[in-house]
C-alpha cells in the first residue's frame, strides 16, 4: 500500500519553518550578528598558534640546557631547538599559505579546500625533509630532546581550545 502526500495547509506551514531556519544572510546582516555574538563567532590566527610554538620552543630548549654536560648551550639546547624548529617552520608556511588564499579575487569554497590540502601536503612534506635533513647532516644531535619539542610544539594547537 503507497501512502499519498499530505498536502494540506499544515504541511506547507512546516516547511516555510524549515526553509527559514536555513535562509541566506546578508553581509550587513552576518555583521550586525557577529557584534551581538562576539563569542559564537570568535576566531582564532594562526599566527598566534605559531607565536606560542616559538615562546614552547625557546622555553624547552631552556629547559634541556639544564642536561647538557656544561649547562647552558649544548647538544641537548641545539637538539630541542631543532626540534621546534621542525614544528614551527612547516606550521609557518601553511599559515602563508591560506593568508594567499583568503587573498584571492576569486575565491569559492573550493579553492580554500584547496588551499588548506595543498598547505597541509606542504607541510606534512616538509616536516618529514626537515627530520630527514636533521639525521644526515647533524648525527650527533639528542633525539629525545629534539622529538620532545617536536611533540610539545604540536600540542600547542590543543591550546587554542583552551584560548577560546
Amino acid at each position: 500500500m503507497i501512502l499519498k502526500k499530505d498536502h494540506s495547509a499544515h504541511a506547507w506551514d512546516e516547511l516555510d519553518e524549515q526553509q527559514l531556519a536555513y535562509r541566506t544572510y546578508s553581509k550587513e546582516e552576518m555583521e550586525a550578528l557577529r557584534r551581538a555574538k562576539k563569542k559564537v563567532f570568535f576566531t582564532f590566527s594562526p599566527w598566534a598558534v605559531i607565536g606560542a610554538q616559538i615562546v614552547v620552543t625557546i622555553l624547552s630548549a631552556l629547559c634541556w640546557s639544564f642536561f647538557g654536560d656544561p649547562i647552558g648551550f649544548s647538544l641537548y639546547t641545539y637538539s630541542a631547538l631543532w626540534g621546534g624548529l621542525t614544528g614551527v617552520f612547516p606550521a609557518a608556511l601553511f599559515a602563508m599559505r591560506l593568508e594567499v588564499a583568503k587573498q584571492m579575487k576569486n575565491q569559492t569554497p573550493g579553492n580554500l579546500l584547496a588551499a588548506i590540502v595543498s598547505g597541509e601536503f606542504i607541510k606534512i612534506a616538509l616536516t618529514i625533509a626537515m627530520f630527514v635533513w636533521v639525521a644526515f647532516n647533524y648525527p650527533d644531535l639528542k633525539w629525545i630532546p629534539l622529538l620532545v619539542t617536536y611533540v610539545i610544539t604540536l600540542k600547542c594547537y590543543w591550546l587554542a581550545w583552551f584560548w577560546r
